[in-house]
């Protein structure tokens, strides 16, 4: 057993850890990535991320109803904020006609295991969601959700700014 925050004991292998330890995976991924070499500008986006994922830690460690929630959500303002990431991300790069397969570099490959991890903290808070003891606002959801987007066009700028080498799938 352990706590939530705010005191409420629940098992160490309950779906609320799973989806809070998710998020803390990822946020600690995210600062592997912030330790590669990056391109101008990208750091500061990745630790706006970071503190937004803390955010959204907080709130999957906290009960339902509990009045230590206050203080952990995730805004439309955020939301609007990793759609603008996004499209600005992605401005100027060639359209694609193919899947991508991780790798290349470093960096590209760490944003593609922020994409995998974000998926599945996506698929922990969709399994919360539906326990009826818990409630994940929907602009968290849409957070996480744009979240993945995003770090499958960060992976796709980085590739283009560094001339790293981009694999396609092949059939």
């Amino acid at each position: 057993m352990t706590s939530l925050i705010g005191g409420h004991r629940v098992s160490k292998d309950d779906i609320q850890l799973e989806a809070y330890g998710t998020a803390d995976e990822l946020n600690s991924f995210v600062g592997l990535l912030r330790a590669s070499q990056l391109p101008e500008g990208i750091d500061e986006l990745l630790h706006d991320i970071q503190n937004s994922l803390f955010v959204l830690g907080g709130l999957l460690a906290t009960k339902r109803g509990d009045n230590h929630r206050q203080g952990t959500i995730i805004t439309p303002l955020m939301v609007t904020k990793i759609e603008s990431y996004i499209d600005n991300t992605l401005k100027g790069l060639p359209e694609i006609h193919a899947f991508i397969l991780p790798g290349g570099s470093q960096a590209v490959s760490l944003c593609h295991i922020c994409r995998t991890i974000t998926r599945r903290l996506e698929r922990r808070m969709v399994s919360l969601n539906g326990d009826g003891d818990a409630y994940i606002e929907k602009e968290a959801m849409q957070y996480v959700n744009r979240l993945s987007d995003f770090f499958f066009a960060l992976a796709r700028r980085i590739a283009h700014e560094t001339n790293s080498k981009t694999f396609l799938w092949k059939t």
